[in-house]
């Protein structure tokens, strides 16, 4: 993350600040600390102020917090966290009452309030609010993870053979990832034919058939920004049946895309895909049709039945609508949306190979 990105953020956050009456905020979510400071390490607290931003971490860290976080001053501890920016607070003369991230551990807090006497309060999704909307710099590394995910899927499909495990492929694909410069963004999943049907299956010992099928979701960080996808194969010949739920799917996800674009409300794009779902008497997927996506693999906004408000110019979203048949398939499709004023943009590219010819 250049330091451009990182100034530009903290300059947005104290703004946020400002409208919340805050004058001092302890970050203690690991993205948000990168969001803040640039630093990706872990074990570490971001404290910003009108005058300052403060990165508390350990000698683990020191080296690498130098080069990634420049303009920060950098608090080596070596006790717990809360004992550091407890000592921090008793330095800042100007500060007299504190907030923190309410997401912090109910220990945390209450160590910390008894070490500064009571004066501090808990704020939610000050950050996360403001990491939804994404800039020119977060774009291009979501959009660069998307690419790097598509080579890396297109190198694996050579180990789609019989007799090969779900963890096996896996590995390839994780391996696929590594060699390509970056890391997988969240444990790949693999699943063979009727294990698909569960849409977060761990992948085991199940084998490839000679004629079966695969869904494959993974996704990958690069320079700390991540993507999400997922893509079904049918391997050898496949029923009249797969064929026909992919297709819905494909059109399901298709019918939300198109109602991508800025001030349209969230549910509408969720409510797009369940509508075309519905309407081939297919049973309709009990998790939402997207997520945001940027420094972790969900975030802000939530795309369901149930969401509020309205999707905004910079916004990164995934559509995933699915089939899920116990016992007999699963077929999900997940792409990354960029979301614009006119329209959207899809960030990750399409996939050519559906159907799988034995080479």
């Amino acid at each position: 993350m250049s330091d451009a990105t990182v100034k530009a953020h903290i300059r947005t956050v104290r703004r946020q600040m400002s409208e919340e009456k805050i004058s001092a905020l302890i970050v203690t979510k690991p993205a948000n600390v990168t969001y803040t400071t640039g630093f990706s390490g872990d074990d570490s607290w971001a404290l910003i102020t009108k005058g300052g931003v403060y990165l508390l971490t350990d000698s683990r860290y020191i080296e690498q917090a130098k080069k990634q976080s420049p303009d920060c001053r950098i608090i080596e501890r070596a006790g717990p966290l809360t004992e550091a920016a407890a000592k921090l607070l008793k330095q800042l003369k100007s500060v007299r009452t504190v907030t923190i991230e309410k997401s912090t551990s109910l220990a945390d807090f209450e160590k910390l309030r008894e070490k500064i006497k009571g004066r501090i309060r808990t704020v939610a999704d000050i950050i996360e609010k403001l990491r939804a909307g994404k800039d020119g710099n977060e774009i291009t590394g979501i959009k660069k993870a998307a690419q790097i995910a598509a080579e890396a899927l297109e190198k694996t499909l050579k180990y789609i053979k019989p007799s090969v495990t779900e963890n096996e492929l896996a590995g390839a694909l994780d391996f696929e990832i590594r060699k390509l410069g970056a890391k997988s963004s969240f444990e790949t999943i693999i699943a063979f034919g009727a294990n698909a049907s569960r849409p977060h299956h761990q992948p085991g010992t199940r084998k490839l058939r000679k004629n079966d099928t695969v869904l494959i979701d993974f996704g990958v960080q690069y320079k700390n920004y991540c993507c999400d996808l997922t893509r079904c194969f049918a391997v050898g010949r496949c029923s009249a049946f797969y064929r026909k739920v992919y297709q819905v799917v494909t059109e399901a996800q298709a019918a939300a895309i198109a109602t991508v674009r800025a001030g349209v409300e969230i549910k509408k794009v969720d409510a797009a895909a369940r509508r075309v779902i519905s309407k081939y008497n297919l049973p309709v997927y009990g998790h939402g049709t997207g997520h945001g996506l940027g420094l972790e693999v969900h975030e802000k906004p939530v795309i369901s039945a149930k969401a509020k408000g309205r999707l905004k110019a910079g916004m990164v979203v995934t559509i995933e609508p699915a089939v899920y048949i116990p016992g007999k398939l699963g077929i999900r499709i997940e792409d990354d949306i960029l979301v614009t004023e006119r329209g959207y943009k899809i960030l990750s590219g399409g996939f050519a190979h559906v159907f799988l010819p034995w080479g």
